[in-house]
């Protein structure tokens, strides 16, 4: 569902997509690929993602299902990773909110 609404922002780090939810709160998917590295690496980027969303939650906008992808060549630290997930997952909500309003003018 979030990756048919095809509504995204990316940086050096990461790639966020974003899907508008029934809940009060955002929620986060991961998708780490073989390509990103070996399980110990895949694992690291996902415990890093999980805590930088832990640690941003009440910055990130809410009714939100974002959906997070590591570039390939990125280093996981969990400081840059957390800046670029709230940086991205605004700039994203941002967007997905003028599409809708786009759309809402077309329809009316």
């Amino acid at each position: 569902r979030v990756f048919a609404q095809k509504c995204s922002t990316a940086d050096s780090r990461i790639i966020v997509y974003a899907a508008a939810n029934d809940c009060d709160h955002p929620r986060i998917g991961l998708v780490v690929s073989r390509k990103i590295g070996n399980a110990v690496v895949r694992n690291r980027w996902k415990r890093l993602l999980r805590e930088a969303f832990r640690l941003s939650r009440s910055d990130l906008p809410g009714c939100t299902d974002f959906v997070v992808l590591p570039r390939k060549d990125a280093q996981p630290e969990l400081e840059p990773l957390r800046n670029s997930l709230v940086d991205l997952c605004r700039r994203t909500v941002n967007r997905l909110r003028r599409e809708r309003r786009r759309n809402a003018r077309k329809n009316s």
